[in-house]
This record gives structure tokens, sequence and C-alpha cells, in this order.
């Protein structure tokens, strides 16, 4: 069985920590930085979610997001420091199943 999570972020701390949840829980972190490296990792191990900042460099992860969507129904959840309604109602018309605030 497939146990790969793609994490998505630019924040080397935020990326930490989520390696640690992930880890806990038994799954297999792949960790990226930017829109490129995760749209390659994404294709390569086929996870099964993504958990993606919105924030990225290039690509921002609105696009990654709608990119993924349109190849795949994999579960997504964009976590971001963007907690306004506009940008939550977009990620998640886009196709994110979830959309979280970092605190």
């Amino acid at each position: 069985m497939n146990k790969h999570i793609l994490i998505a972020d630019d924040n080397d701390d935020i990326l930490e920590i989520l390696h640690r949840h992930v880890t806990e829980e038994g799954f297999l972190p792949i960790v990226t930085h930017n829109d490129e490296e995760a749209l390659k990792k994404f294709y390569e191990f086929a996870p099964v979610l993504l958990l993606l900042d919105v924030m990225i460099p290039e690509k921002d992860g609105f696009e990654v997001c709608k990119e993924i969507r349109s190849n795949s129904n994999v579960p997504i959840i964009l976590i971001t420091a963007k907690g306004d309604d506009g940008d939550r109602i977009m990620g998640l018309d886009i196709g994110a199943d979830d959309y979280i605030v970092k605190p």
C-alpha cells in the first residue's frame, strides 16, 4: 500500500513539523520546496495526500492544486498563512479538499 504524503512548503520550520507528524502517523513524507519539485514528486510517487502551502515559489499553491486536480482526485489540503475568506473560497473552488490557516 502506498503510504507517501507529499508536503510542499518553502518554510523549513513548517516542513520539519509536518514531516515529524506525518512520520509519527506511519506515513512516508516527501518534502518539496517549490512548485516544480512538488509536481515532479507528485507524478513520481503518486502520494495518498498532498499538504500544500499556497505561497510556494514560482507557481503558487493554487496553480499547483489546479494542475494536480485536473489529473487526479488525491486529497489536497492547502496549509497557508493566507486566511482571507476570498482565498479560502478560491482554494476550495479550485479543488482543495480542505483549507487550513497557519497560526
